[in-house]
């Protein structure tokens, strides 16, 4: 809990962010949340000590929405978000993602993150009703203060895996980091 609290300040203090999901909130969607680096790059860059945060290449915002899994209903919020907004937002209906994936139909925005290839991407922020910050996160927070890159046992990918770090420049952006693979039962 104590980590979570962390997260959650430094979120609340993060002005950018906070627009973020005051933007995404507006929408009102079904199950959502900011994922991915939004709230993993907050915390690594935290844990390093850098005084500014890391660039976003995107806002990962995700949600789930069984009735209508077109990708022109997440293009159509995506145009909606940028009239108010100047952020690269990225807009995926966790109920279509199963397809792209191979995987059995996901229940929920949390259960579709607990098949990212990494356990430290898997976490995300809403706010509730009242505008308070929530974070979602299927591995829990602690994980994020390890400071490891972890491949999850669930998918099993290790190229796509390698092929992420690489291309994502995280051991050169937080030189800290260890990547963990998960031992592979023969």
């Amino acid at each position: 809990m104590k980590h979570e609290q962390q997260v959650i300040s430094w979120l609340e203090q993060d002005e950018m962010r906070m627009d973020a999901l005051r933007i995404a909130q507006q929408v009102g969607l079904n199950d959502w949340c900011i994922g991915a680096g939004f709230v993993r790059n907050l915390i690594w860059d935290k844990l390093h000590g850098y005084a500014h945060t890391t660039s976003l290449n995107d806002l990962d915002l995700i949600y789930f929405d069984p009735v209508n899994i077109s990708v022109e209903a997440d293009e159509r919020i995506e145009k909606e978000l940028t009239s108010h907004s100047v952020l690269p937002w990225s807009v995926k209906n966790q109920a279509r993602m199963h397809c792209r994936n191979n995987d059995a139909p996901y229940r929920s925005t949390c259960h579709a993150m607990s098949y990212w290839v990494e356990l430290e991407t898997a976490i995300g922020a809403r706010l509730s009703s009242l505008g308070q910050v929530e974070l979602v996160a299927p591995f829990g927070v602690d994980v994020l203060f390890r400071k490891n890159i972890t491949m999850n046992p669930d998918r099993l990918k290790p190229i796509d895996f390698d092929q992420r770090i690489n291309s994502k420049r995280w051991l050169q952006l937080w030189p800290d980091l260890t990547v963990v693979r998960p031992k592979i039962k023969v």
